[in-house]
């Protein structure tokens, strides 16, 4: 094969094969136990699952399974996402009621209603940047940062454009009030702990 043969060939292959060729050869490597792995913009990031990270994670679904069954709430789930090579784990994301798996047995960014992202210090540029407008772009209709660094929460609304155009942000302790959203849930932030 030749140069050019070869380069053509690799400009054929879509940002899902290329991140399943991502995913496979990192699935081959071994990796230390408690860590998540996601691919955003190309670049391979591996955080530590800690515990107060995954308390408010399971906090969060804990509260959407009042209102919605299991089956639609996800936790570190790959989802590819609009943009060169965005194969997201969301701490948490709610797919639409007619949602279908797909082949491989995941989903479409397109069926993705709802993210929760809880910040890690070492990545949180991607929850508040490049994660951010990929969820934009793909239209999840409401974004949640949780920052237990900030002892905030943010909750991002109407997507357009490849961003968000509205901004609410509730302090630790307040309840985030989204019944004004297809979500008609009020996340109780009481129990989340500030790192």
């Amino acid at each position: 094969m030749t140069v050019l043969e070869d380069r053509t060939q690799m400009a054929e292959i879509t940002n899902e094969q290329a991140l399943d060729q991502m995913f496979e050869a990192l699935e081959r490597e071994p990796f230390l136990e408690g860590y998540k792995i996601e691919i955003v913009e190309g670049a391979v990031y591996m955080t530590p699952q800690r515990t107060n990270h995954w308390d408010i994670t399971l906090g969060i679904v804990e509260q959407l399974r009042t209102k919605y069954p299991r089956q639609r709430v996800l936790s570190d789930v790959r989802i590819d996402y609009p943009g060169d090579l965005n194969g997201l784990c969301s701490d948490v994301a709610l797919v639409a009621e007619k949602a279908e798996r797909t082949k491989q047995g995941g989903f479409l960014c397109e069926d993705v209603e709802f993210v929760a992202e809880v910040i890690y210090r070492g990545t949180g540029q991607n929850d508040y940047g490049p994660k951010k407008a990929a969820y934009a772009t793909a239209g999840v209709a409401l974004y949640l940062i949780v920052d237990p660094y900030q002892g905030k929460c943010h909750a991002y609304t109407q997507p357009k454009d490849g961003g968000y155009h509205v901004e609410t942000n509730v302090d630790f302790e307040e309840e985030v009030d989204l019944t004004h959203t297809f979500l008609g849930l009020t996340f109780d932030t009481s129990d989340f702990a500030r790192d």
